[in-house]
């Protein structure tokens, strides 16, 4: 039996939930369940950490959970929801109730075609460590999948003087999020850094062989590695909630204030759920860390003040540590679209923006140009023109 707020989920945004809660002032119990047997840990870390070290960034110690009076119930998945009965059942058959549930069960890393040594997917941190030990004194690695895991395990091992095969089906594979003259620049990125891109490609079969893994790849190259990271998405972890009755289409469906749709006393955060942005007048998942922490916020008081409930209208928000660029992705992108772009070249830096119908600033992209940052996330959120952030930037650049 738990009562109080039940929180399924020990990553950012189930933690950052419970830390909320009591920094709001609620004084009931707060339970926090997670499948990994692991105190609760970062994740960005993982894939950004140097390869030579420890990438566990803890998100709560044992002696915070005592301080806080959160308590951690590790290394049991729920199994089941009971809306109707306010309760989660875990996989040992243990039923806890609760007045307030938040689902926060995020997604796993898409399952690789292929298995056996050397093959490895990144999403937990036994993940990364398998990865850290199968990269010692390794001369060579596979990358499958050019998306931002890829593309920073990539940059990591390369650093670490390891050769680096990249390969992804798209022929710009950061175009996907950017339009294809700005995705091109990231695919000469890791060109500069020595890796070979193979890009428009796939990889047809990967066997174990003498010597290390062998990759035959559709534009007829073979390649000897030892090691492989497959990088080909996510899957949301909503299986535990099919007999629940709950919307599940592309996440749990919420509200603005976080609230599940049709359910009381339920809530959603992070990667797996999708609410309803004012803004952009449909609902969206947003798959990182900065909205996960915002939707933690956003339901904490919404859960201690039911009757004045406050929405979370985000402006989407992606970084990614790529060789020696710091880059940052705001709002929304029409890739279709000519973003205005400024650029500087010593020191480099860039920043493009992107405009709605009405000359509103929309999306943004940042590389090493943190200030831009900050000033392109508050136009977009204040619906600003794209013309004057534009010739603000560009103002700034010539002065430098």
């Amino acid at each position: 039996m738990s009562g109080g707020v039940l929180i399924v989920g020990g990553s950012v945004g189930g933690i950052r939930t419970a830390r909320a809660l009591r920094n709001e002032g609620y004084a009931g119990k707060v339970t926090v369940v997670e499948a990994e047997s692991h105190l609760p840990y970062d994740k960005p870390p993982l894939s950004k950490a140097p390869l030579d070290g420890d990438a566990h960034v803890p998100l709560l110690t044992a002696e915070e959970a005592r301080e806080l009076d959160i308590e951690l119930v590790l290394g049991r998945a729920a199994v089941e929801l009971r809306p109707q009965d306010r309760q989660v059942v875990l996989g040992d058959g243990v039923v806890l109730d609760y007045e307030e549930l938040v689902i926060a069960t995020g997604a796993a890393a898409r399952p690789a075609p292929w298995s056996g040594p050397g093959v490895h997917v990144l999403r937990t941190i036994a993940d990364a460590r398998a990865l850290r030990e199968s990269l010692l004194g390794a001369s060579h690695l596979l990358v499958v999948g050019a998306g931002f895991i890829g593309a920073e395990v990539a940059s990591l091992a390369r650093k670490q003087g390891i050769e680096v095969t990249i390969v992804d089906p798209a022929p710009t594979p950061m175009a996907r999020v950017m339009g294809d003259e700005l995705g091109q620049r990231f695919s000469q990125l890791h060109r500069t850094h020595g890796v070979d891109t193979r890009f428009g490609a796939t990889v047809d079969t990967l066997e174990h062989v003498e010597g290390g893994i062998r990759a035959e790849l559709s534009d007829g190259a073979s390649v000897l590695v030892d090691a492989v990271v497959v990088g080909i998405g996510a899957v949301l972890n909503t299986r535990w909630l099919e007999s629940s009755g709950l919307a599940l289409e592309d996440g749990v469906e919420c509200d603005e204030f976080g609230r599940v749709a049709g359910a009381e006393h339920i809530f959603a955060v992070g990667d797996i759920a999708r609410w309803y942005q004012p803004r952009q007048e449909k609902a969206a998942r947003v798959e990182h860390w900065t909205n996960a922490v915002e939707q933690a916020n956003c339901v904490a008081r919404n859960i201690f003040a039911p009757d004045a409930p406050v929405p979370h209208d985000p402006v989407a928000y992606v970084w990614s540590d790529q060789y020696d660029w710091k880059i940052q992705l705001f709002g929304t992108r029409d890739i279709t679209g000519t973003p205005a772009v400024v650029e500087q070249a010593e020191p480099f830096r860039l920043a493009a923006i992107w405009q709605d119908a009405d000359g509103r600033a929309s999306g943004g992209l940042t590389v090493n140009w943190p200030k831009a940052s900050v000033q392109l996330r508050r136009t977009i959120a204040a619906g600003g023109p794209a013309d004057q952030v534009h010739a603000q930037l560009a103002g700034t650049a010539v002065q430098a």
